[in-house]
């Protein structure tokens, strides 16, 4: 087996930078682990809480900080380093070798899918953002590390997409469809969006993040890869 990643990010429409930070980590033990936060307001504004939250998370993981302890403490530093008067959501995905699972920790209100042979399962529990009180938890679900587990984390930019024209993006639906044509998390990833920016006409009313994460067949060697792309206007 191994374990692909596709991401896809864009900014709000006439923002100059995004108010969403995502980073891949190593894990001490073995695995990896993405973070993706979103951080209140938009612009720079929303950049600089995002990446309290984010910076704070993936410190505490590097230490071999368990997921759930790291979102909480990221939370109550958001909220001593702001009084509590901001808030971000916060999705984590590790795929842990040591429990050899993949452990999803969620504080954010939109929800994320989980597909395992050909079945989508949408994790939407309640859910707080954040950085809004101390002590606030995360939801976490654990899944055993197999082929053909994928998951999908994702802004409430995907969410929202098509509100300024009274259309809803129905993301089990378009992801059903991508699973079907044995999409790659990539084509996934950017399946997705293609569609958001549709309704959006090309005008992303919000930022928006897409992260897809899969258990595929292993295919080829040891080597471990990573690619970027990152227009620059």
């Amino acid at each position: 087996m191994e374990v692909q990643i596709g991401v896809a990010k864009i900014n709000k429409y006439a923002s100059s930078e995004s108010g969403d930070t995502l980073e891949v980590i190593e894990r001490p033990n073995g695995g990896l682990s993405v973070v993706l936060a979103d951080g209140q307001r938009s612009g720079k504004s929303a950049k600089r809480i995002s990446n309290i939250v984010v910076r704070k998370v993936i410190s505490l993981l590097a230490e071999g900080v368990r997921d759930g302890a790291a979102a909480r403490a990221a939370s109550d530093y958001l909220f001593t380093e702001r009084g509590g008067k901001v808030q971000s959501t916060l999705n984590i995905l590790s795929i842990d070798l040591t429990s050899n699972t993949l452990v999803i920790t969620r504080n954010n209100p939109a929800p994320m899918l989980i597909a395992q042979n050909g079945t989508i399962k949408t994790l939407d529990e309640e859910s707080q953002s954040v950085g809004v009180r101390r002590d606030t938890r995360p939801v976490i679900t654990e899944a055993q590390i197999e082929e053909g587990l994928l998951v999908v984390a994702y802004s409430d930019g995907l969410v929202h997409a098509g509100d300024r024209v009274g259309q809803h993006l129905d993301v089990s639906a378009e992801l059903q469809g991508l699973l079907d044509e044995d999409a790659s998390p990539q084509q996934i990833a950017d399946g997705l969006m293609d569609k958001a920016m549709q309704l959006d006409d090309g005008r992303p009313i919000d930022d928006i993040s897409v992260v897809v994460l899969a258990v595929t067949v292993r295919n080829g060697d040891d080597i471990r890869r990573m690619s970027m792309r990152l227009p620059i206007r």
